[in-house]
């Protein structure tokens, strides 16, 4: 009974086995693909490449090359892969390069551009101090000892303002972070900081953000309604202000302040602890007497040349006056001829009987003609008989008292 029991289990048990259904190899492609994915290139630089690989993906050009390429294209040898792999990192190198090559050449535009406002500047300090000594030495002793006197009395009253914290300093900051954003100066947070003025949230600052910061210490010096400082001169003070805080905070040097060079920075001695900040009114002249001279030089040039180019011009404007008298005269002349013409044609008409012209050339007698028809018409006509005599279609008239018959 026992061995009968067993039989039936294992017969059972092969049935099962037999009617099991059978696992498709083909439909388990997870693992297929998992496995080649994970294929080794056999190059010893294998983890290099397949960090480039992640690296690339990053890049929008790289994504549309590997999303344009067909499944042929993908599946390579190992060795076309690594040359694919390396001819893409060539072109993602070249594309950097260019931006790097772009970027510098902005850069230098900046640079350049910062340089002539430098030199726009120091020329205009040269032409206020040439027409200050120009109109000194048109005035008399006396009135030329007082206008100096009060040049002397503004500047000194320019000089009187308050403390100027130094660009880029945890005071000057600090400042900011209280009068323009309103927030407690205790709880200044740089990130934060950071984050609020960055305007277009660019994650960095530029020129424009950072030239804005210095606005509150520029107020302290700079008033547009005060005779004594000069608003050009704030424009100055302003760019000197950003190329020192550049100069501390940029490390790539690209022009613009990072999150991390701008956290960086805060973490320098100087921050805390910075210089005393020197003003145009504290430094010397942005000219030498040299330059100066230099610039005279050149203006006296050049009102040479505008006074020959005057001189020309007037030449030439008394040289279109004549013309213009000329061409006057020969008006005056070709109106008389005409008027004269016309007098000699009106003589000769009157010589010639010739009745006087209509307002659209007609003759005016043929008007008269055309009316004595018009009254002919109306006139009845007479009969007339062979012998002249006029003759009556009358009827007759009955004889008067004529007898009357009797019957």
């Amino acid at each position: 009974m026992t061995g009968g029991l067993k039989g039936l289990l294992l017969l059972l048990s092969l049935c099962l086995v037999v009617w099991t259904v059978p696992i498709d190899r083909k439909q388990d492609p997870p693992e297929e693909e998992r496995a080649e994915e994970n294929v080794d290139t056999g190059l010893y630089y294998d983890r290099y490449l397949r960090e480039v690989i992640e690296v690339l993906e990053t890049d929008p050009h790289f994504r549309e090359k590997l999303q344009s390429a067909n499944a042929d294209d993908i599946k390579v040898s190992r060795k076309s892969q690594a040359s694919m792999i390396s001819a893409l990192f060539s072109i993602h190198l070249v594309t950097y390069s260019q931006n790097l090559f772009d970027r510098s050449y902005a850069t230098k535009d900046l640079e350049n551009y910062d340089a002539e406002r430098h030199e726009e500047y120091k020329r205009y300090e040269m032409l206020k101090e040439h027409e200050r000594r120009e109109y000194l030495k048109s005035l008399d002793q006396e009135k030329r000892e007082k206008e100096e006197k009060r040049i002397e009395e503004l500047k000194e009253k320019h000089r009187q303002h308050p403390k100027v914290n130094a660009p880029g300093s945890v005071d000057q900051l600090r400042e900011v972070w209280k009068e323009t954003d309103g927030l407690d100066p205790q709880e200044f947070n740089p990130k934060t900081f950071f984050k609020l003025h960055d305007t277009n949230g660019d994650g960095v600052l530029d020129e424009q953000e950072l030239e804005a910061l210095f606005t509150k210490e520029l107020e302290k010096v700079y008033d547009p309604k005060n005779e004594e400082d000069d608003m050009m001169e704030m424009e100055e003070e302003r760019l000197r202000m950003r190329e020192h805080v550049m100069q501390n905070v940029d490390l790539n040097h690209d022009r613009l302040v990072s999150l991390e060079e701008f956290l960086k920075s805060t973490e320098k001695k100087e921050f805390n602890n910075p210089k005393e900040w020197e003003t145009l009114d504290d430094t010397k002249p942005v000219y030498t007497e040299e330059e100066l001279q230099r610039f005279e030089a050149e203006l006296r040039d050049r009102e040479v040349e505008l006074g020959r180019r005057a001189e020309k011009l007037r030449q030439e404007q008394e040289l279109l006056k004549e013309r213009s008298k000329a061409l006057e005269a020969q008006k005056r002349e070709y109106q008389q001829a005409v008027m004269e013409r016309s007098q000699k044609q009106k003589e000769q008409q009157a010589l010639n009987r010739q009745p006087p012209s209509g307002p659209n050339d007609e003759l005016q007698f043929q008007q008269e003609i055309q009316k004595l028809a018009n009254e002919d018409s109306r006139v009845v006509k007479v009969p007339v008989d062979q012998n002249g005599d006029v003759q009556n279609n009358l009827p007759a008239e009955p004889p008067q008292n004529l007898p009357q018959h009797t019957s």
